[in-house]
């Protein structure tokens, strides 16, 4: 069974920073794109960030580049979400998902997993 824990959310005033945690488990993940989604109220749920398990290139949504960071650690089979000069507007619950992605890693139907999310909120 296959579970995305997300953890590190919390508040946080504008310009700092935070990092998300997403433990995977439940099978391996080499082949499979993980990625960073977040949702704000009356939004749809947006890419934030995306890298393959087994290295390549990354995926940043043009508001954040240059702010946040995906990267991953094996042997903890853990992807992060480093959050930097954080604005009220990143304010979102935050989503880990994987999915064995053919096309576009910003497509939220690529995704088969998902973990339940973490509250993000960046006070002004």
């Amino acid at each position: 069974q296959v579970q995305l824990v997300e953890s590190g959310g919390g508040l946080v005033q504008a310009g700092g920073s935070l990092r998300l945690s997403c433990a995977a488990s439940g099978r391996t993940f080499s082949r499979y794109t993980m990625a960073w989604f977040r949702q704000a109220p009356g939004k749809e749920r947006d890419v934030v960030a995306a890298m393959r398990w087994n290295g390549g290139s990354t995926y940043y949504a043009d508001s954040v580049k240059g702010r946040f960071t995906i990267s991953k650690d094996n042997a903890k089979a853990t992807v992060y979400l480093q959050m930097n000069s954080l604005k009220p507007e990143d304010t979102a619950v935050y989503y880990c998902a994987a999915g064995v992605v053919v096309g576009t890693p910003s497509s939220y139907y690529e995704y088969a997993y998902w973990g339940q999310g973490t509250q993000v909120t960046v006070s002004s």
